[in-house]
């Protein structure tokens, strides 16, 4: 090859990766300034949505990029799950979610779609949280003990609202109704929003849902929360009794909050976010409002949200096999 040959190879060489460069810094620059959406799988205006856009509010400051938060409610997240699944892995789309559509739906439902391990890339976990038994206004009963008197004076039937169908507070129900001899039946909903509108307008006489869904209508005096899951009353309502203290065991760990991208997102993009995440858990006004609504706030890195999330479906594996419950 000529020397003239090879200085124009070299040169063609240099403005190719130039132009890769280029590509790549361009590629970095518009995932840093596109609209990132944030998916919710419940309706506007339940515990996660709440949740959603407190946190969207400080992201697009802390990422000085637009955050959105996108309500695709419906079949316990199922929805919301199976369009992260085929979002385009660029670092614009994540998926805030709690453990039941994560952990528990692909033991329950025999195509949810989606597989955890291979469609999603955990980012960050942000909070553990408790289920809760919540009683409606309509009802006489003051307490757990007072509301299972109650059920077996109507003929030892009743209906307890759940958020989602096969879904932990839905186990729960099966499992109180077997303890104490019941025909106690869930309700499944879609979210917890139009459940507690029911509880509120006394069509139902209790629901099963997390602490952050029913606190505020607690605290009102709609509703009466009279026992959680976990090992310790929560510090948002400590006159509240656990699910154990009242003979009710196996219900220990907690379930939790986290945020997913589609599998094959940069790690360059989920640091960014998962980083941004910590800073925005940590500022005051919002540890404040989300510890209001009953969660125990704490960043975890992608892998121990990876690895809590791993353990937690271990451990309900167990009980849903236990249970003799058949996926769907």
């Amino acid at each position: 090859m000529s020397h003239l040959s090879r200085g124009r190879t070299v040169r063609s060489l240099c403005r190719a990766l130039a132009l890769g460069a280029l590509f790549t810094v361009g590629v970095a620059h518009a995932q840093a300034t596109a609209t990132i959406r944030l998916l919710v799988g419940f309706p506007a205006g339940g515990g996660t949505d709440v949740i959603a856009r407190t946190l969207a509010d400080k992201l697009k400051d802390e990422l000085s990029q637009s955050v959105i938060v996108e309500n695709r409610a419906g079949a316990g997240g199922q929805i919301a799950a199976n369009a992260l699944k085929v979002a385009p892995p660029d670092g614009t789309t994540y998926f805030l979610t709690h453990d039941h559509t994560v952990s528990i739906l692909p033991l329950v439902v025999k195509n949810p779609g989606f597989d955890p391990a291979k469609d999603f890339v955990a980012v960050g976990g942000f909070a553990t949280f408790v289920n809760a038994l919540a009683i409606s206004g309509g009802t006489p009963a003051k307490s757990m003990p007072e509301y299972l008197n109650w059920v077996k004076a109507q003929g030892g039937r009743g209906t307890i609202g759940v958020p989602a169908p096969a879904s932990v507070p839905e186990f729960l129900v099966k499992i109180l109704g077997e303890k104490y001899k019941m025909d106690l039946q869930a309700a499944p909903y879609r979210g917890s929003a139009p459940m507690i509108a029911d509880m509120l307008g006394n069509q139902i006489s209790a629901g099963i849902g997390s602490i952050p869904d029913f606190i505020e209508n607690h605290k009102a005096g709609k509703i009466r929360v009279v026992a959680v899951l976990g090992n310790a009353r929560q510090a948002a309502m400590p006159e509240v009794p656990t699910f154990a203290e009242l003979g009710v065991t196996g219900f220990e760990d907690v379930p939790y909050y986290g945020i997913f991208a589609p599998a094959g997102t940069p790690q360059p993009s989920i640091d960014r976010f998962s980083a941004a995440l910590a800073k925005v858990i940590a500022l005051p006004d919002v540890r404040e409002k989300l510890t209001a609504m009953g969660l125990s706030v704490g960043y975890m890195p992608q892998q121990q949200l990876a690895s809590r999330e791993q353990a937690y479906s271990r451990v309900w594996t167990k009980i849903i096999k236990d249970s003799g419950f058949q996926p769907q």
